[in-house]
């Protein structure tokens, strides 16, 4: 039977597309004595455009910014610091969410988390969520000292959860860095749809988290 379901957490269990418009548009508003002189609308592109849905940092980011649009009142360390402060006050899940981990609970499923990224700032995220009592492990990479792809990562997070990876599910929305790298590592690859790819080499795609109720009930009348 299914004995573990893990997830990624950005673009699966969190919406970071609405989370990170969310954040942009408060801080614009906040910080407008210093960023007033570009409009709104703008700001808010380049900055998407720049993050690369989350696989640039924002030093990077911010570094940029400044630099494009001559902003001068406030530095690229003050606008990380307050992205790093305040970006938990915005994070949006997706649809079901709570009531999808419920219901895997009440299987007997074990769950967990492996997500690239700073590890006390994902773990404020997943705080947000107010999920964190759900999970039974959760692996952030910066905490780990290893990333995805890296099968160890996700061998590490079956051992602590004691289990088999023909009996675990990955879920996440990138093709190539959860996917694939779950299928390597044994585990069932669950792709959860993105608009940024068009396919994944998944064992199972799904739109919407409350999909996997089914895959994981459905996988448990034929897995022993």
């Amino acid at each position: 039977m299914i004995q573990a379901v893990l997830f990624d957490l950005d673009g699966t269990l969190l919406n970071r597309d609405a989370s990170v418009m969310s954040f942009i548009n408060d801080q614009y508003d906040r910080m407008h004595q210093s960023l007033g002189h570009i409009p709104k609308e703008v700001y808010a592109e380049r900055f998407i455009e720049l993050d690369r849905r989350g696989y640039v940092w924002k030093d990077q980011v911010y570094a940029q910014l400044i630099q494009e649009f001559n902003i001068e009142q406030i530095t690229m360390e003050n606008l990380l610091e307050d992205y790093i402060a305040h970006f938990r006050f915005h994070c949006h899940p997706f649809d079901g969410l709570q009531a999808m981990l419920e219901s895997l609970k009440q299987q007997g499923v074990k769950l967990g988390i492996i997500s690239n990224g700073k590890g006390k700032f994902q773990m404020d995220n997943i705080k947000a969520l107010g999920i964190e009592r759900w999970f039974d492990a959760i692996l952030i990479s910066e905490s780990e000292n290893l990333r995805k792809p890296d099968p160890r990562i996700f061998e590490r997070a079956m051992a602590r959860l004691n289990v088999l990876p023909a009996h675990s599910l990955f879920v996440g929305d990138h093709p190539t860095t959860d996917v694939e790298a779950a299928k390597k590592a044994g585990m069932i690859g669950v792709w959860k749809k993105d608009a940024g790819w068009s396919e994944a080499a998944a064992d199972y795609t799904i739109d919407e988290l409350d999909e996997l109720n089914r895959i994981v009930q459905g996988l448990n009348a034929y897995i022993d």
